[in-house]
């Protein structure tokens, strides 16, 4: 009979401790999944905002700095797709040696780069890279 009532008292406590802790844990990694992405969206919007020196009127080489400094730091939190869209906008640029890029494949990296980000962010997306629309403004 004693044993039963150690078991009637400790039962309850051991469920409350194992649910208190499991409920501890996912609000833990749900809180630093949302700290996350939305560090991820800050730096993403970052670089998308740079990639406009690559396209157009808005194209600098000081901007172009400025991208790659990003770039590089990006490597600590883009994901897989966003560093390889990247890379192959990098290769493409290299490749021109001071030229201007063939305009369909720059567009399509450029595309490319932004679809990765969406799909990192958003888990997923049914945009292209043609969805991607970039309008130089002219003064």
């Amino acid at each position: 009979m004693i044993l039963g009532d150690i078991f009637l008292f400790l039962g309850p406590l051991v469920a409350g401790l194992v649910s208190s802790y499991v409920t501890y844990h996912f609000t833990i990694k749900t809180k630093r999944s949302e700290a996350m992405l939305r560090f991820k969206e800050e730096k993403y919007a970052n670089l998308l905002v740079l990639l406009k020196s690559f396209i157009g009127k808005t194209a600098s080489s000081d901007l172009k700095r400025k991208f790659f400094d990003e770039q590089y730091r990006s490597w600590l939190y883009c994901s897989d797709d966003v560093v390889k869209a990247i890379n192959y906008m990098v290769k493409l640029v290299i490749d021109s040696k001071g030229t201007k890029p063939d305009t369909e494949k720059g567009r399509e990296a450029i595309g490319n780069i932004v679809k990765a980000m969406r799909k990192d962010l958003l888990g997923k997306t049914n945009l292209s890279y043609n969805d991607f629309i970039y309008t130089d403004v002219r003064d």
